[in-house]
């Protein structure tokens, strides 16, 4: 079927990350309805309000450790699954929440499911992708991501319509959530796991039918057929080397460095301010004189900048330019976006009339550059580069770790704080973010971070040095021949693979 199937398994997997935008974004519209704050007496810049985000982002941080286990005993696809099922429980519990305890048990659940799927999604979509094509494949995380932030805006800016007094306001967006976990759950059913873990666990003839699948277009038999061999020895290579539990990651230097890597990744998205901003970019807007619907107008066009920016890159340029660049110019670019918006902040609170009106303005411009180069360089980038860069013997474990501490223990933190920092220093607020972008992100990447386009994931072993603590040869194209001794299962397969060529 080729990559048009890819493609829709791609997005549809990516339902998860629609799943992770709509519920980071569905608070940023519920907390400015007036019944909501009138049924759980708070205010939009309360500890409470920062307390229903960072549970949110707590349970995403255990979600994801936990999909370490998952993924590496029951399979991508299933984790995926099971992900989706916690979503609907946590949507039920939100939209009939009587009281505050059920809205942060739901959050937690909310939270739960997105860690899972945040960090299985994308390394299901890689393992099944091209290597020519696994940036657009990956970055359909991203652009689901966005995609659910769009429709978490517009779902809340139309049940804001409803009168002041109606739960309706904030219950439907919280409840909505549910319908594409169930989506998810019976849809997943009718896909393929992945090839690489149907290897892993003996399921070789399996994992040949799916690679076919996925990737055949009529007369690339040998290609399929090399990729095969190639997934089959490097994994052979690794189980030899792997240990059971989490410090096998810590103990193999090369492993080691990729999961270094696949953490500061993430951390550097979440040090950009994109989470924050899309936590609380309508207590933002409030520093800037804009208040009621015209903020949540403002949200529901700021949602939709990215989606469309990630879309054009992920289909245009991701796998042309590579990934350290973009990465590079975007954090200049982000650093000095921020550093303009905490100049007109300092600026807007003394000002008057149509000067107020001009510089509120151009505070709402250099936001929404924030969240359109972050659409052009970490957005995308960060789920690509985590994924593919991890072996496969720890890809489970490792994209856990990555995605639990790198992303949501940060984003837990800035969940927390954040109410607070906009509310008491304001615009001072940035510079944080500004300070840490010059200081460690731009230099940590341009000294360490490798370029891996358009290689093969068993390609990018040989990219960090070593290969299985040199179980498996530098050069793949002789890797028929090149079969550790020790392993009788390796053995077998290339002896099915002498057969097939005799037969051949």
């Amino acid at each position: 079927m080729g990559l048009a199937f890819n493609i829709l398994l791609a997005i549809f997997a990516g339902t998860g990350a629609f799943l992770f935008g709509y519920d980071s974004g569905v608070m940023t519209d519920v907390i400015q309805s007036p019944h909501f704050l009138w049924f759980f007496n708070t205010n939009p810049n309360s500890d409470i309000i920062g307390a229903i985000n960072s549970t949110f982002s707590g349970g995403a941080v255990f979600g994801s450790l936990m999909g370490g286990f998952t993924m590496d005993r029951l399979g991508r696809r299933r984790t995926v699954q099971i992900g989706a099922a916690i979503n609907v429980i946590g949507a039920c519990l939100q939209c009939g929440a009587r009281n505050l305890g059920m809205i942060l048990v739901g959050r937690i659940f909310a939270g739960w499911a997105v860690g899972l799927m945040s960090m299985s999604v994308p390394v299901y979509q890689s393992e099944c992708a091209h290597p020519k094509t696994r940036g657009l494949i990956v970055g359909i995380t991203q652009q689901m991501i966005g995609v659910g932030f769009i429709v978490s805006t517009w779902v809340g800016y139309g049940s804001s319509k409803v009168p002041k007094t109606s739960a309706f306001s904030w219950r439907f967006p919280l409840g909505f959530q549910a319908i594409p976990g169930v989506l998810l759950v019976l849809g997943l059913f009718f896909l393929p796991e992945s090839p690489r873990w149907l290897m892993e666990k003996d399921r070789g003839d399996e994992a040949m039918r799916v690679l076919r699948k996925l990737h055949y277009d009529g007369h690339n038999d040998d290609w399929i057929q090399s990729e095969y061999n190639e997934i089959k020895l490097t994994i052979d290579a690794e189980k030899a080397l792997t240990a059971p539990g989490w410090l096998i990651m810590f103990k193999v230097r090369p492993w080691r460095v990729r999961l270094t890597h696949a953490v500061l990744v993430q951390v550097f998205t979440q040090m950009t301010g994109i989470n924050v901003i899309g936590y609380y970019q309508t207590v933002m807007y409030e520093n800037l004189g804009i208040t009621g619907g015209r903020s949540l107008l403002v949200t529901g066009i700021y949602n939709c900048v990215g989606p469309i920016g990630n879309f054009i890159f992920i289909t245009t340029l991701l796998d042309r330019v590579g990934r350290r660049r973009p990465l590079l110019i975007g954090t200049v670019l982000i650093t000095i976006a921020l550093v303009c918006e905490a100049v007109i902040g300092s600026q807007v609170e003394h000002a008057t009339g149509a000067r107020r009106n001009s510089l509120s303005i151009a505070g709402v411009f250099f936001l929404f550059c924030v969240t359109t180069i972050f659409s052009f360089s970490f957005g995308p980038i960060s789920w690509v580069y985590a994924s593919e860069i991890m072996p496969f013997q720890i890809r489970g474990r490792g994209s856990a770790f990555a995605t639990g501490i790198g992303n949501w223990l940060v984003s837990t933190i800035w969940s927390q704080v954040s109410p607070r920092g906009l509310g008491a220093i304001k615009w001072k607020f940035y510079f944080v973010f500004a300070a840490f972008n010059v200081c460690v992100t731009f230099p940590t990447i341009f000294f360490f971070f490798k370029e891996t386009t358009r290689l093969s994931l068993e390609e990018i072993d040989l990219l960090f040095g070593e290969r299985a603590n040199g179980a498996l040869p530098e050069n793949l194209e002789g890797k028929q021949v090149a079969v550790p001794e020790k392993s009788e299962d390796t053995e077998r397969g290339v002896q099915r693979k002498e057969e097939t060529d005799v037969v051949a």
